[in-house]
């Protein structure tokens, strides 16, 4: 039996390999280039191009490419080989250091938001040290950055690590502040949790919508869905359990740190997640896993669904984005301590990140805003969404202190004793888990819950990132100035919990009384991307993104217009793939179910038999028909309305306010007759076989 030892991170090129394979003055000068930023110089860069290249072709690589993230959600690489012309009609093995440092791939079909011209085809892919180049499907993948030739940034990677190098200043000044000299750099983690649904392929090839927009726009409840909370932590069943093997050995060959797996509520759905590591590697990793997720479950006949909103009357797919702060010598700095009350730089931390939610609570719910994350959000299997901040009672209990000036008690931990002599004892956690939170403090880091299944973890740090770094901004100025260190500390620490404590809420997020709460304590509710996507190009937004050099403002007016375009887009493919179904397989069915009833039901009136299933059924069929019809009318009606729109902000509204709810009427009627229509007549797999056919 192969141990994991032996194969974790074997398709890397880590810094074992680099540290074997590079002579030591070159990976000294690598390695300070990854660490503290440093320049890379051309010599290192082709040493390094030599190496990497004899080490991939060892493992089988016959390929090489620029590894990069555009603003599609998904990955995108443009693959050459090694190989060179030689003389004599031969070839030989050739990788530059040019070639490792910087691609050129046509820019011209990826999104960029009127960033450049049709015409202006040019980009530059840009290597990127500080994460490791891999090797799938015997290419050498070196990850890279991805910006236009005019160099806007049109990739995620870009404006991530600036977030993460506007972080890294601010963080540095703080903690000159109290004494450390000694930390070069300050970064951010992150690990996402990741959930997922499982279907058979054989199924998923009958369904046209999973195809087309990886979510049922039709389908019926099926009898049995999570109400026995059966599915959870559940037995995992041997299918599921030998697509969980091989996708965590793939996952380990490219060294990412896959940890936990499980069944989660809905029947199907499940959840991996890792350790989590520095978030430009976890966003690399999570974007691979997603891809291998895909990859090794079409091996096992099987499809992996990451929409988050699958099927209707069952939970969504969600990933958690576990979030801290930690310096490159091991501080952790969002880590209480024994004694958080007497931690003044966990506490100046701490109230940083709450401040940084309260004033860009609207960033942050832009960070998470999809299509498919709309129908997910609100409802009682993810965090509402009006953004709020779970602290849990003792860390609330020790800000409250600091504002009133008044001593803090401990209130201590209490034994847990379960009542049988053979169980162990321990203590309990001083404060509980609140999973109706958008945003918790979870220990020693915060848990960002609002994202969705597909979405890249990119985009949320970013915003997180770039403004806590604002708070920290903000509180340096002040305490770099002051007479008294201690006495302006206790003052910025005041003045923040004062000004930001809203934010704070430990109760039930999904309760109705905590929405009118949120709207008296004055915190935004963005419950759709039209809602919210607007928000990106208010001032105080702009302002604080430039100014930390995350965005110019033409990256974030481009931005604007490529989410809202991707909402617009999906909903409208969504909307066009209900009226092909509707009209070429539902109604069809539905119509010779019919038919075929009031046939038998005449048969049966003239032979003197019942035929009260017949009449009524029919009936209530024919009335579903006309139903059907008059919703694919009033649908495609809607849809021609929304793209007459004069703007791409105004066809976003349109398609929320009349295109979603003419596409809900029209399944509502086709839903119920499903419910109607004879098993051997309807078209589609059911809800039941999607569900509980793996």
């Amino acid at each position: 039996m192969k141990k994991i030892s032996d194969y974790f991170g074997c398709m890397v090129f880590n810094d074992s390999v680099m540290r074997e394979r590079l002579a030591p003055d070159v990976y000294e000068k690598l390695k300070k280039t990854i660490d503290e930023g440093a320049r890379l110089d051309s010599n290192v860069a082709s040493a390094v191009a030599e190496a990497m290249k004899e080490w991939a072709i060892e493992l089988g690589a016959t390929h090489f490419t620029h590894w990069f993230q555009p603003l599609t959600g998904i990955t995108a690489e443009k693959h050459d080989s090694f190989i060179a012309a030689a003389p004599g009609g031969r070839v030989i093995m050739e990788f530059s250091g040019k070639e490792l440092i910087k691609g050129e791939p046509d820019a011209s079909s990826f999104p960029s938001g009127g960033l450049r011209a049709t015409f202006e085809a040019r980009g530059y892919t840009a290597w990127d040290p500080t994460s490791y180049a891999f090797i799938k499907d015997n290419t050498l993948c070196i990850p890279t950055a991805f910006c236009s030739f005019g160099g806007e940034a049109l990739d995620k990677k870009t404006p991530l690590l600036r977030s993460m190098e506007a972080l890294n200043v601010q963080a540095l000044r703080i903690l000159r502040l109290f004494g450390n000299t000694t930390s070069k750099y300050v970064h951010s983690s992150s690990g996402a949790e990741q959930e997922y649904f499982l279907i058979d392929r054989r199924l998923y090839n009958k369904r046209p919508d999973l195809k087309f927009t990886g979510r049922t726009l039709f389908g019926a409840k099926a009898p049995k869905g999570q109400e026995l909370n059966d599915h959870y932590f559940g037995a995992i069943k041997p299918r599921v359990a030998a697509y969980m093997a091989e996708l965590d050995e793939e996952l380990w060959k490219l060294g990412v740190l896959a940890k936990t797996e499980h069944n989660e509520v809905a029947p199907g759905q499940h959840e991996l997640a890792p350790i989590y590591s520095t978030t430009n590697i976890a966003t690399d990793h999570n974007q691979l896993t997603m891809e291998v997720m895909q990859n090794v479950a079409a091996r096992h006949d099987l499809v992996c669904l990451l929409h988050e909103k699958p099927f209707e009357g069952v939970n969504g797919s969600g990933k958690h984005n576990n979030w801290s702060i930690d310096t490159d010598d091991g501080i952790h700095l969002l880590k209480p301590g024994a004694s958080p009350h007497d931690n003044a730089q966990f506490l100046l931390f701490l109230v940083a990140v709450i401040q940084a939610v309260d004033d860009y609570q609207d960033l942050l719910r832009v960070s998470v805003a999809t299509a498919g994350n709309d129908h997910r959000l609100g409802s009682h299997e993810a965090p509402p969404a009006i953004i709020s901040v779970f602290l849990g009672n003792e860390l609330t209990s020790i800000l409250e202190s600091i504002e009133n000036d008044a001593p803090y008690s401990a209130a201590g931990r209490r034994e847990m004793a379960f009542g049988v002599p053979t169980l162990p004892a321990f203590f309990s956690d001083t404060t509980d888990r609140n999973r109706t939170s958008p945003f918790a403090f979870t220990g020693n880091k915060f848990e960002f819950r609002m994202l969705g299944s597909s979405n890249s973890i990119a985009c949320a740090n970013i915003m997180l990132n770039a403004a806590v770094a604002e708070s920290l901004r903000q509180y340096a100025d002040r305490l770099e100035k002051a007479q008294d260190f201690n006495a302006e500390l206790h003052a910025v620490l005041k003045e923040a919990i004062i000004a930001h404590k809203r934010i704070i809420f430990n109760g039930n997020g999904y309760s109705e009384e905590w929405v009118a709460e949120a709207k008296r304590r004055g915190l935004s509710n963005l419950p759709t991307t039209p809602d919210c996507l607007p928000k990106m190009l208010d001032p105080k937004n702009v302002a604080m993104l430039t100014s930390h050099k995350v965005f110019t403002e033409m990256e974030i007016r481009s931005r604007y217009e490529i989410l809202l375009g991707n909402y617009v887009n999906i909903v409208g493919i969504e909307a066009a793939t209900m009226l092909d179904m509707a009209q070429r397989d539902i109604l069809p069915a539905v119509s010779g179910f019919s038919s075929e009833l009031a046939e038998r039901a005449l048969i049966k009136a003239q032979t003197g038999i019942d035929n009260a299933y017949e009449q009524k059924t029919a009936s209530e069929l024919s009335k579903l028909e006309t139903a059907i019809l008059d919703g694919i009318v009033k649908l495609r009606e809607a849809y021609e309305f929304a793209s007459g729109a004069p703007d791409i902000t105004e066809h976003s509204i349109r398609i929320r306010n009349c295109v979603l709810p003419a596409m809900s009427a029209l399944r509502a009627a086709a839903d119920k007759a499903e419910t109607l229509t004879d098993n051997r007549r309807w078209p589609l797999p059911t809800y039941a076989q999607l569900m509980f056919g793996v």
